[in-house]
């Protein structure tokens, strides 16, 4: 999307945090559209590098939890965005928001940053803050730290938000289209004020130019105020389906639901119980008092089922720039892949295969770049199938994240329970697991070139054990290697071959 035109003639240095998720990702070039320099703090700046503003951009490596890092990354900054939430992240989250926050405001003065914008979420006004969920609890508490601290801070408080690739809309999406008939938790009559994402990432480049004494939190939200449940009817009439019928019942608690949306969604239940327990109680704009500062533009913001057609159509055309899955899966490893069999790290165990191909370097890459989501994995699809349900049984991501793109991969993308760590055109895909494992493991695929100049598929599947239970692990399913990684290099090296022949 294009911002409505530039917010204000200076340039401003600005610091974006959270980069590589679903908000952080689009706003880069939203600030970069109107005119001003940003600087990316990242964990991993690889997973940047890719998107198609990162040359415009500067990255830098760093955490908000590490006051070093965070130090460095705001020198001669003069906005700096937080947008990093521990969402999912199990116990203990709360103090490493209150932490990280703490830390983000007090680099920030010392730094001589002008303005922290920060995006939380909506809250209800007449609950106690001891009775919200822990999640929306924690971003009331980072909100409030940044407007007690000395940089003035800008805070905007956001419900439900609408665009393609939002966790809010995936999981609105696939309950509505994939259960024609529902049995619903009770949360579905709770009353809430969902935003599309354009006019949230215009809120966000305004707010770099407040004046230097607004220091307050706004409330941010489109023209409707809807239930989950007329939500789910206007997705319906929207998306060309047929009415759904929808039951609810009190028994569903944040829980249990969250493990529902988990069966049925991309969303798995970590990160749905979130957005569920938020949706317990009535989140709706008390002001629009953003707009005195954030002028809106006539036919904004967005009514909802206007947002939603532009999402859906964004998915349809596949041009979803960033997904809920775009940031790392908190507890997902990160360490590097080891290059060598006696690494210093331990026992690293191989399963290597390679194979010539009757197809040109070019075929062969476009299978491989093609692999997951609706194309699956070209091996025994019931046993990929099964590791997927036995991973959302424990928690993990599965197989339904899918991907961002139908065809083309970039560094950090999120496809099905893998990430892609590297990317060389033509040349290697590598894959690191974020299942639930007793140990690391990556998957590689390598086209080369072999004797006589033929093409050649090379693919090796890694795994680093975790204890005696990871090396239980790899030998209880090595067995079932030939069939499984086997039957992968086989089918690959046939689909780029037959690929190669349609296309003569």
């Amino acid at each position: 999307m294009d911002t409505d035109g530039k917010h204000g003639a200076e340039q401003l240095h600005c610091l974006v945090t959270g980069a590589s998720g679903y908000i952080g990702g689009r706003l880069v070039p939203e600030l970069l559209e109107a005119g001003h320099r940003v600087r990316c703090l990242a964990r991993s700046p690889d997973k940047l590098r890719d998107h198609p503003w990162a040359p415009a951009a500067e990255t830098v490596r760093g955490d908000v939890t590490d006051a070093e890092s965070v130090e460095a990354a705001m020198r001669g900054v003069d906005v700096a965005y937080y947008l990093v939430h521990s969402l999912g992240s199990g116990s203990g989250f709360e103090d490493t928001d209150r932490r990280a926050a703490r830390i983000f405001a007090e680099r920030a003065h010392a730094a001589g940053v002008r303005r922290i914008v920060y995006l939380g979420g909506l809250t209800p006004q007449d609950v106690p803050e001891k009775a919200l969920s822990p999640h929306l609890r924690s971003r009331a508490e980072v909100g409030r730290i940044f407007l007690d601290a000395a940089v003035p801070a800008t805070v905007l408080r956001a419900a439900v938000v609408i665009g393609s690739g939002s966790a809010s809309f995936e999981m609105l999406r696939y309950l509505t289209e994939r259960l024609p008939v529902m049995v619903t938790p009770s949360w579905v009559h709770t009353r809430t004020q969902p935003i599309g994402v354009r006019d949230v990432l215009r809120y966000l480049v305004g707010s770099a130019t407040m004046p230097t004494d607004v220091n307050r939190a706004f409330d941010i939200g489109g023209p409707d105020v809807l239930t989950y449940r007329e939500m789910m009817c206007r997705y319906s009439e929207v998306a060309g389906l047929r009415r759904r019928i929808i039951v609810p019942v009190p028994v569903l608690t944040p829980r249990l639901s969250s493990h529902w949306v988990g069966l049925v969604t991309p969303v798995p239940a970590s990160i749905a119980r979130p957005l569920t327990e938020s949706l317990r109680h009535e989140v709706v704009c008390h002001e629009h008092d953003i707009a005195r500062y954030v002028p809106d533009p006539p036919g904004r913001p967005l009514p909802f089922d206007e947002a939603l057609a532009l999402a859906l159509r964004r998915v349809r055309e596949a041009q979803v720039a960033t997904r809920w899955s775009s940031a790392a899966i908190p507890g997902a490893p990160s360490d590097p892949l080891p290059t060598d069999p006696d690494w210093a790290g331990g026992s690293l165990y191989q399963d290597e295969r390679q194979l010539p191909v009757e197809a040109s370097r070019e075929a062969l890459w476009k299978v491989i770049e093609g692999i997951g989501g609706d194309n699956g994995w070209y091996s025994f699809p019931l046993a990929w199938a099964v590791r997927g349900w036995l991973d959302r049984f424990v928690g993990g991501v599965g197989l339904r994240r899918g991907r961002r793109d139908a065809e083309r991969l970039r560094v950090g993308d999120s496809l099905d329970f893998w990430r892609v760590e590297e990317i060389e055109p033509v040349q290697l895909l590598r894959l690191r697991a974020e299942m639930r494992l007793p140990g690391l493991a990556w998957l590689e695929m390598y086209v080369e070139t072999g004797a006589e100049g033929r093409t050649r598929y090379r693919q090796r599947a890694l795994f680093h054990p975790r204890g005696l239970l990871g090396h239980a692990y790899w030998w209880s399913v090595s067995p079932f290697h030939a069939v499984v990684f086997g039957g992968m290099a086989r089918n690959i090296t046939q689909a780029a071959a037959k690929g190669m022949s349609a296309r003569k």
